[in-house]
């Protein structure tokens, strides 16, 4: 009788007693100390709870080389590289037929999590991601300036345009040559299809594209968002704004020399910080909308997902929903400041002890708007470029509103022409 070695004899045994046999899970980790103590904490929990084991992977930082790192692992359809990962908000749509259905596994936690974040993660009716941590559009503002000139919080774009000005000539007169009153991100890039969807969104102008596919954007609306916009630049927003993304908006704002701001939410830590010069004088509110409309942040952050030829789904599943309740999401934000992405922690008194900021950042989370990824799955990327230099021309003005909105429109329809896959 042939001899059997002890690990053969060690996986008999657990067949006979009927026991699942223990697998190997491999989830995405940041490489820094922090990532690695909360990746620490998912492994020991996870470990306890299934009996299985857990790897972490390091995958590039950059959002584009990471996802083409994805699309090629998945085109092999390959089983052992990874289980759970985190995806870029726009990514849903791109890698939906690679992500496994979630749909009838995590029913039960849907109503804990923001209703839009949830949304953005469902792709013809099937959940594909549950949201890891948020992100959002906002307005920051000078809180000591706003008093100094006697303005309250501004509502509407218009009541920023107006606000923005006045103080804008007043600090300029004080001495403050290079003082502006609003600063955001118009460089041609991902950045600026988020503030073009905020300024048409909040003037009633739709989403460029609606939940069903239909593409939206060719509306007097629209156009009059546009112009808006374009008419900031050179008078209460530097001719440079044409060229920044988030940091070299902050660096602006940050260094005193602008009053308004709109950025993400890692702005409002770094701008609290000890060296800043103007900790303690932000305040952080709701975007403006215009005179008929709603006030519209676009949705960023990340989420969590599962590749859809994992092993072992039942064990996947299981460390998505560790990874994703309210402990670890408590303890991602105390590491790593990730903003939770479930409601009821935005009114956990340890939360907000630990994270004051996050009180005044639920309204605006609540506002949120994905952009049109999910519903334009692979052709996004398209469409966002699309969108950023028909947004660009306007800006830079070689283009109006109105022609703009006609000519994207007309763009929109021809990466569609077969539908969107």
């Amino acid at each position: 009788m042939r001899r059997l070695i002890p690990s053969m004899v060690a996986t008999a045994l657990a067949l006979m007693a009927g026991q699942a046999l223990a697998d190997t899970l491999r989830m995405e980790c940041a490489p820094s100390k922090e990532g690695r103590l909360f990746c620490n904490e998912i492994k020991q929990r996870f470990e306890a709870q299934t009996g299985h084991t857990l790897e972490f992977i390091d995958l590039p930082r950059a959002s584009d080389e990471k996802l083409s790192l994805f699309q090629q692992l998945f085109a092999a359809k390959d089983s052992s590289a990874i289980d759970l990962f985190q995806a870029d908000t726009v990514w849903i749509g791109v890698l939906n037929k690679h992500l496994l259905d979630l749909t009838d596994s995590v029913d039960d936690i849907r109503q804990d999590f923001f209703p839009a974040a949830w949304q953005n993660n469902v792709v013809n009716g099937r959940v594909k991601a549950v949201p890891a941590y948020l992100d959002t559009g906002a307005l920051y503002y000078r809180k000591d300036l706003l008093e100094k000139y006697g303005e309250q919080p501004p509502v509407t774009w218009d009541d920023l345009t107006r606000i923005a000005t006045r103080i804008q000539q007043g600090e300029r007169q004080a001495g403050h040559k290079n003082f502006w009153g609003l600063v955001f991100q118009g460089k041609s890039y991902e950045g600026l299809t988020c503030n073009a969807l905020e300024w048409v969104a909040s003037q009633n102008g739709g989403g460029f594209i609606d939940a069903n596919g239909n593409i939206t954007i060719d509306n007097l609306q629209a156009a009059k968002a546009l112009d808006r916009a374009a008419g900031w630049i050179g008078t209460i927003s530097p001719k440079g704004v044409l060229g920044y993304m988030e940091e070299e908006s902050r660096a602006v704002f940050q260094n005193g020399d602008a009053l308004f701001m709109r950025n993400w939410p890692y702005a409002y830590v770094l701008a609290q910080d000890g060296s800043s010069v103007i900790k303690g004088k932000v305040g952080v509110l709701p975007l403006p909308k215009g005179a008929d409309g709603n006030s519209v942040s676009a949705l960023g952050g990340w989420q969590w997902a599962i590749s859809a030829y994992t092993k072992n789904p039942k064990a996947a599943i299981a460390l998505l929903k560790i990874v994703s309740d309210a402990e670890s999401q408590k303890k991602a934000l105390a590491l790593m400041g990730w903003a939770p992405s479930r409601t009821a922690l935005y009114d956990d008194p340890g939360v907000l002890a630990q994270a004051p900021y996050l009180a005044d950042f639920k309204g605006i989370f609540s506002q949120a708007m994905p952009r049109p990824a999910t519903q334009t799955k692979r052709q996004y990327a398209q469409v966002s470029k699309a969108i950023y230099n028909a947004t660009f021309n306007v800006l830079r003005g070689d283009s109006d509103g109105v022609t703009a909105v006609a000519d994207l429109q007309q763009r929109l329809e021809r990466i569609k022409a077969r539908g969107w896959r």
